[in-house]
């Protein structure tokens, strides 16, 4: 190593030194995430559009795991990181700082009024997850919890434990007093769309396999990893007078969900009639800055009052100086309104497609929150997870950037930065049908 303090730190591009590097220095945990046969190596990001180490572009419909709300790059994003980061890079919460207050104030301001709501940072969706779950637990003093079949909170062991998809719970004891029951699923659920039945069932679990008396449920108001599936209308209503008459709190899991993404409202559970007790949130909060955050009504997040709870790089002010750029950029660039719009113009693409394709079984999403799921058979919607796998690779050579979701690894998931334009759609329409074409 030099000593010089002027040396450069060189980076080897090349394709084979990026693959090797990682494949010798990364510990297992962290090589397993990888969609592509071929891995993918992208170099940089201008809005919507990636390009690879060779210079190939690609239209971005998974917005880096939905991290990418307002755009790649954003100049107005950028440039309140660069000042914040010129500044001061840190500033931990035993000390005071304007950015992370001034961005308290400005997400509580997007929440339902009449209520009295406060916030905690968090580095990410899954620490933001185990808080509200410690938070749940603490001010009920009750130890039940309900969580939903399919739902992906994330990969530590609360969040994991409150996952229900086998592929992201590991092969050891998780967490206990977490029972999971089925989710409103209208396309694959036990109970199709009758959501009388999913609510009989929640009652049901809390009768029979509970004390009785819960800490509260988390749910997601559309299941990401789960392959973009929406709660049924009066659900979530349903599910939370349930759980609140068990002593229980509401849990919303907005982290894939919220910041406009399913244009209609600035929050999934808007479109649901309630008002939850926390709010989970991250991913697109900082544009792909490490950030999240846990909102919740003050006397709930008061029970932790006496008790240490420290996150060492929670409420950072220049992730916190990203937040509040994204909320600026979301509403003086119209970007919810552009996911309502676009999105609908996609929905209607996807939907012309499944009627070419009898492969596609359900085409469904709400704004810039879209999936396809693949089957076998239409009539026993048998998984086409072969053929879903095929698409997904073909996806890449057509220039776009996709996920493959959904337990059964069947769905085609779609989760744009928001300023995808009517161009973005014409473009995916012409990939995508080429995809099926050559399937």
């Amino acid at each position: 190593m030099t000593s010089s303090t002027n040396a450069t730190i060189e980076t080897d591009w090349s394709s084979e030194a990026v693959v090797s590097r990682r494949d010798r220095f990364y510990s297992a945990s962290q090589r397993a995430f990888v969609p592509y046969q071929t891995p993918l190596i992208f170099s940089r990001g201008k809005g919507q559009y990636l390009w690879d180490e060779k210079n190939n572009r690609y239209l971005d419909l998974l917005g880096m795991n939905v991290c990418i709300s307002v755009g790649h790059a954003h100049p107005i994003v950028n440039e309140a990181i660069r000042e914040q980061l010129e500044a001061l890079p840190h500033c931990t919460t035993m000390f005071y700082h304007p950015v992370p207050a001034h961005f308290a104030e400005e997400l509580v301001a997007t929440m339902p009024v009449g209520e009295d709501w406060v916030v905690h940072f968090t580095n990410s969706g899954a620490e933001a997850a185990d808080l509200a779950l410690l938070m749940a637990r603490s001010y009920t003093g009750n130890i039940d919890f309900l969580a939903l079949r399919n739902g992906y909170h994330g990969a530590t062991f609360g969040a994991q434990s409150m996952t229900g998809i086998s592929g992201f719970r590991h092969n050891v004891p998780l967490m206990g007093g977490i029972h999971h029951v089925a989710e409103p699923n209208a396309y694959r659920g036990v109970h199709g769309d009758n959501v009388d039945a999913y609510l009989e069932e929640v009652g049901r679990t809390i009768t029979n396999a509970t004390s009785g008396a819960l800490a509260g449920m988390i749910i997601e108001p559309v299941q990401g990893y789960g392959g973009i599936v929406e709660m049924l209308p009066e659900y979530i209503k349903g599910a939370a007078e349930r759980v609140r008459a068990a002593g229980g709190v509401m849990v919303i899991d907005e982290v894939q969900s919220g910041f406009a993404r399913t244009g209609s409202h600035f929050w999934a559970f808007e479109n649901h009639s309630m008002t939850p007790d926390i709010v989970i949130m991250a991913k697109g909060i900082g544009n792909g800055i490490p950030l999240a955050a846990v909102v919740a009504r003050r006397e709930i997040a008061e029970a932790l009052a006496d008790k240490f709870y420290f996150n060492t790089y929670g409420a950072n002010p220049v992730a916190c100086a990203a937040g509040r750029a994204v909320l600026r950029v979301i509403e003086h660039e119209g970007l919810q309104e552009n996911a309502r719009k676009i999105g609908a113009q996609m929905l209607s693409t996807l939907r012309d497609l499944q009627q070419k394709h009898e492969i596609i079984g359900d085409v469904r999403g709400r704004g810039l929150m879209l999936a396809i799921e693949l089957v076998q058979d239409r009539h026993k919607k048998i998984p086409a997870t072969a053929e879903t796998a095929r698409v997904f690779e073909l996806s890449r050579e057509e220039g776009l950037v996709l996920s493959k979701s959904g337990p059964y690894r069947s769905v085609l998931r779609m989760v744009p930065p928001l300023c995808l334009s009517e161009d973005d759609v014409g473009f995916f329409a012409n990939a995508i049908e080429n995809c099926f074409a050559r399937l």
